[in-house]
């Protein structure tokens, strides 16, 4: 039997997910399958709608090697197991004559620990163990929480957390899980027979797919000791988020609290003496943390200098004389000695890297209202890391919607290590890009208004004529709009002044309820607006008529005084380069691009999406910030936007636009080199409308883009 070809293939898998295959959808799979028969590295920019995930997998099963998939997203590895894989492996099972095996591997922590469970988890302030189920009161939300998860255990096959429905409190899991520095161990543990941790691990080794995180891929490349299976081909999806997850899986933290946990486990388990040195530090430092000021130190204080060297020796001490003693008396006494150690392993660790010192590390004070001052260190750049261990012995594709930023993929292969596309080098990973397009026609699907007219927004300023300009849009679309803010403190003064404003509008506020239900809410009503900040700029999904207005209030550039990055913006300026735009507009570019995405997410989607800065149309690096966003109908004229956002409206009102409107066309809207060809315009359509409702109406709305007019169920 001849090998089947690769449109053969793809062919297969969009019919058995009951798709249809698109342009970029075949050039992406295309480019992928020749990236891993070469084992060579591609960034692959493929826009909302694509289908991008069969486009990796079907070249990746084809291939016959296990890959490993990383996505950032809960969301994402959930629709690959659930139902993607499941399909494409019984769709190319006839045609591979093989059929591949899957599985999901997380970290340990992500899975419920059977020994904590059964066992009960050591506390802080006695000797043993106690039982969590006993301490906390049932009728409370955590005991509630922890009886459901003591029920779940008993039916669930992976102790996977994110498979329990509904979920429950950080807290309650915080119960019933450990770390991979409490872990017992398979050998040692009574349970590990059991294990979910391991069993998923066994799957994985089994598998020629394995999806996991980023932070597992983050942690697999950082720590050393392997805990991916080994593999010949990598997978990165939303991989413009891979460096952020990275530099949080290489950042730590001090803080009083943490120490002070760190000493209680340890006490009972150490001698005295070593037992009162670690206090005494604990002491040092908490005197030290109390007087901190948020910032970063740029060289380290003599007096927090001796604090950290005084928890970095203590804790050596303690370390030592845990792994020395032996104390029959406390119950269960490995899996107290496990959990003393990583707390104090953990605190000697952040406090000797500190103390070492190292020009690309970066140390700062953070102080927080509820949690008080901690001290914070990270990697001044992931780059080097990235090179040295994701781009070695492996072919790896990275791909994502938005990737190519001010044009091109440069700024994005940079902060992965990489160099400028086909650059020669023996220390160079060689790669290309491919921009693989859209399903969508974007300059016929939604507008890019610039309030430009707007003051210039100062940090932290009076914003009245922004207020003024987002109520103004909001009624013109009759709510359905999404807020995205710079700052959490920007979308609450919004919401509170707005729904004093426009109260016939319910204005949804991230924080005052979850994430999914605020969304689930949002999508439901079309009247209803959303509004918040960074996780609502990525994780949005709403297709339909709940969201054609979509709202930034201001360029989201980092805060001046964020200490990571403004220490990667000077040491690029040190080296000769323009720290501004190699971070804070490529930061800012990426996020507008992921915020930018949420407007059009299907191909009946229409819309206007508003950035209320003019910065965007006046400063010199707005041409840059607009060559990330979709290839949007662009504008300035704040009355042009009010029409088209109530031609949108009107249409999708429930008993609107019976008359047959949209019929006729016409050519009287304004013309603009982005509006692609046979773009057609409202004219035709309000025309109609007009002769249904009054002629005096005739010519509303002929000076509205051309993209409206052919909005499904808006008269097309």
């Amino acid at each position: 039997m001849t090998k089947p070809s690769l449109p053969e293939l793809l062919h297969a898998a969009v019919t058995a997910v009951g798709g249809t295959e698109r342009p970029g959808q075949v050039a992406m799979a295309e480019a992928v399958a020749e990236a891993i028969d070469d084992g060579s590295h591609l960034l692959v920019q493929a826009g909302t709608g694509t289908g991008k995930s069969l486009g990796y997998l079907v070249p990746a099963l084809a291939h016959g090697e296990r890959v490993v998939v990383a996505t950032a997203t809960l969301a994402l590895q959930r629709q690959l197991v659930e139902r993607d894989l499941p399909r494409t492996v019984d769709a190319l099972h006839p045609l591979l004559r093989r059929r591949p095996e899957f599985a999901m591997l997380k970290g340990r922590s992500n899975y419920l620990c059977l020994h904590r469970l059964h066992e009960g988890m050591p506390q802080d302030e006695e000797e043993g163990l106690f039982d969590q189920f006993e301490a906390a009161a049932p009728t409370s939300k955590l005991g509630q929480d922890l009886l459901r998860l003591r029920d779940w255990a008993d039916e669930t096959e992976t102790g996977d957390r994110d498979n329990l429905t509904p979920g429950v409190s950080d807290r309650a899991w915080a119960q019933v899980s450990v770390s991979s520095r409490e872990c017992l161990g398979a050998t040692k543990c009574a349970y590990g027979a059991e294990c979910f941790a391991e069993m998923a691990r066994e799957r994985a080794k089994l598998a020629d797919v394995v999806v996991t995180n980023h932070a597992l891929l983050a942690i697999d490349a950082i720590e050393g000791a392997p805990v991916l299976p080994q593999h010949e081909v990598l997978i990165v999806d939303e991989a413009h988020e891979l460096v952020s997850r990275v530099t949080g899986v290489a950042t730590g933290e001090l803080t009083p609290g943490q120490v002070n946990r760190a000493v209680r486990r340890a006490a009972k388990l150490v001698n005295e003496k070593a037992a009162d040195q670690l206090q005494t530090a604990a002491e040092g430092f908490e005197r030290l943390m109390e007087l901190a000021l948020p910032g970063r130190l740029e060289e380290i204080p003599e007096d927090l200098g001796y604090a950290l060297m005084a928890l970095r020796d203590a804790c050596r001490t303690v370390i030592s004389a845990i792994g020395g003693t032996r104390d029959k008396s406390v119950q269960d006494e490995d899996a107290v000695r496990k959990q003393a150690l990583a707390s104090v392993e953990s605190v000697h660790d952040v406090a000797e890297r500190i103390t070492n010192g190292s020009e690309w590390d970066v140390v700062w004070y953070e102080r927080h209202d509820r949690f008080g001052a901690s001290l914070r260190v990270a990697p001044m750049s992931v780059s080097g890391l990235l090179r040295e261990k994701l781009f070695a012995d492996r072919s790896v594709v990275l791909t994502s919607a938005t990737l190519k930023l001010g044009g091109d993929f440069n700024g994005v292969g940079a902060s992965l290590g990489l160099g400028p596309e086909g650059a020669e080098g023996d220390d160079l990973p060689q790669w290309k890009g491919v921009d693989v397009g859209s399903p969508f026609d974007y300059p016929r699907q939604g507008i890019l208004y610039v309030a430009k007219h707007l003051a210039r927004p100062a940090r932290d300023g009076d914003r009245g004529d922004m207020l003024d300009e987002l109520t103004e849009l909001i009624q013109a679309a009759g709510g359905r709009t999404l807020g995205l803010f710079s700052s959490m403190r920007a979308a609450q003064l919004a919401a509170e002044e707005l729904r004093t404003r426009i109260p016939e509008f319910p204005i949804l506020l991230q924080g005052e309820e979850t994430l999914g239900e605020l969304i689930k809410n949002f999508a439901a009503d079309p009247r209803t607006c959303l509004f918040g900040t960074l996780s609502l700029w990525q994780g949005v999904d709403v297709p339909g008529p709940s969201c054609q207005l979509v709202v930034m209030d201001k360029i989201p550039f980092p805060r001046p005084d964020d200490p990571l990055m403004s220490a990667r913006q000077k040491a690029v300026e040190d080296a000769g380069g323009n720290g501004f735009m190699a971070v804070a507009a490529t930061h800012a570019a990426l996020l507008m691009a992921q915020g930018a995405g949420r407007l059009v997410r299907a191909s009946g989607d229409r819309g206007v999406v508003a950035v209320l800065d003019q910065r965007l149309a006046t400063a010199r690096y707005g041409s840059y910030l607009k060559a990330s966003l979709p290839d949007f109908w662009y504008t300035t004229d704040r009355n042009q936007v009010r029409k088209s956002l109530a031609a949108i409206e009107h249409r999708q009102s429930p008993g609107r636009g019976s008359c047959g409107a949209g019929t006729a066309r016409d050519n009287t809207g304004p013309r603009n080199r982005r509006r692609g060809p046979g773009a057609r315009s409202l004219g035709g359509a309000a025309e109609a409308r007009s002769r249904c409702r009054a002629q005096t109406r005739r010519r509303t709305a002929t000076t509205l883009p051309r993209m409206v007019a052919s909005s499904p169920g808006m008269g097309s």
